[in-house]
């Protein structure tokens, strides 16, 4: 009996853990490889991850900027830093 009350603890702990949000890739990996390796570099694995966590930066700083204007449609000039 202790051995099944043993499980069920075990499966409550395991189920209870959340692993880290990912973010879907928006980047086309093969594309977006060839373009740099086009600069004469190598590309890392990490790479395209830093690069996709950068554009949903992107997307969401847009976000902010439309709305602040009082507008539902992101525009070009909305990806513009200052």
């Amino acid at each position: 009996m202790a051995k099944k009350a043993a499980k069920k603890k075990a499966k409550k702990k395991t189920a209870r853990r959340k692993k880290a949000p990912t973010m879907e890739m928006l980047l086309v990996g093969s594309k977006t490889k060839a373009a740099l390796k086009e600069g004469g570099v190598n590309v890392a694995s990490d790479a395209l991850e830093g690069l996709n966590g950068i554009v949903y930066w992107y997307l969401d700083q847009a976000t902010k900027r439309a709305a602040a204007n009082g507008r539902k449609t992101v525009r070009a000039h909305d990806f513009v830093i200052m």
